[in-house]
């Protein structure tokens, strides 16, 4: 197999484990209800440890398919055939795009629920406005609902979601809601429903930790788990003493791992910019040497009373070009 090929799989193999280290980070109950917290407004103002018990079940990550069609299943449960979540084997819908991480989440009054997904993102995309895809998700994080959630038009029983955009390596911390609004026109009659069922959140993240300030609590956090320059003791302090996470051994791991992978990635690039950069010093002094030579044989052919014209001719060189090194020389 082609060396450069080889390279390209295996840095590709690296950024998919990172990338896939990074859900897997963020998707432990106590990273998602820091999220919550600042994110979802029945829950501002919340101790994180106290919002844990309103995510239901395990989140699921890079299981459910985004596509229409392919997010539920029909599922059989207690003798009945049921609509739930996609969460089949991922070989079996090979290709198909995925949420990032989505879950359930009971709200403090004990009966109603929200669907929440997050999706991380090592920077802004250029592809595609980020918004656009944004509206995609919630878009599809509703009407996948039919059916599983709501049937027929019992359009009272969707449930309000919300798809929160983590974006690394940006120009500055941030973060920005994105939701309905009801605006009169004409008249003042206000229509019912609730326009607050679609609901997207962007945060940015800059490349740099921010100070220990309260407004950006969230992205010093989200930055300590996601960066690439801290080491493992400096990640653990952030999490462990200033957010008072505790360190149990799964997160330990993930958050390892991921320092692992981090390091693995900065010095394969390391070695292939060396490399190239090799290979292009090799180059240069090739085409450095070429051009002493033929400068060499343009003054010994002028020399001997050939012509600029001449030599311009026999080299294939531009007139100019062997005029500026006969008067150089």
């Amino acid at each position: 197999m082609d060396k450069d090929i080889k390279k390209s799989i295996s840095a590709t193999d690296k950024d998919a484990q990172y990338d896939e280290k990074a859900k897997n980070l963020l998707g432990h109950k106590i990273i998602l209800a820091h999220i919550l917290v600042k994110t979802i407004d029945e829950f501002k103002g919340m101790n994180p440890k106290d919002v844990v018990q309103y995510i239901e079940g395990e989140p699921y990550i890079s299981t459910v398919p985004v596509d229409a069609g392919s997010t539920n299943v029909e599922k059989e449960q207690d003798g009945e055939k049921v609509i739930g979540l996609n969460t089949e084997n991922s070989e079996l819908n090979e290709g198909l795009v995925r949420f990032d991480i989505i879950f359930y989440v009971r709200m403090k009054d004990g009966l109603s629920q929200v669907i929440v997904n997050i999706e991380a993102q090592k920077a802004e995309p250029s592809a595609y406005d980020i918004i656009n895809r944004a509206v995609f998700y919630v878009s599809r994080m509703i009407s996948s609902q039919k059916g599983r959630e709501f049937v027929h038009s019992n359009y009272n029983d969707i449930k309000r979601v919300y798809s929160i955009w983590i974006c690394m390596n940006m120009s500055q911390n941030c973060i920005n809601y994105i939701h309905f609004t009801q605006e009169s026109v004409v008249g003042t009659y206000q229509w019912k429903g609730d326009i607050d069922l679609a609901n997207i959140v962007l945060i940015g993240l800059a490349e740099n930790l921010p100070e220990k300030e309260e407004r950006y609590e969230l992205h010093r956090l989200l930055g300590a788990l996601l960066s690439a320059k801290l080491n493992v003791d400096e990640k653990f302090d952030i999490i462990g003493n200033e957010f008072d996470i505790p360190l149990e051994s799964d997160i330990r791991k993930d958050v390892n791992d991921m320092c692992n992978l981090s390091q693995g990635i900065k010095e394969q690039a390391y070695v292939e910019g060396t490399e190239n950069g090799i290979a292009i010093g090799k180059q240069e002094g090739i085409t450095i040497g070429k051009r002493e030579g033929i400068a060499e044989t343009i003054i010994k052919m002028y020399r001997k009373g050939y012509e600029v014209e001449q030599i311009s001719d026999i080299l294939d060189m531009e007139v100019e070009e062997v005029r500026e090194i006969i008067e150089n020389e």
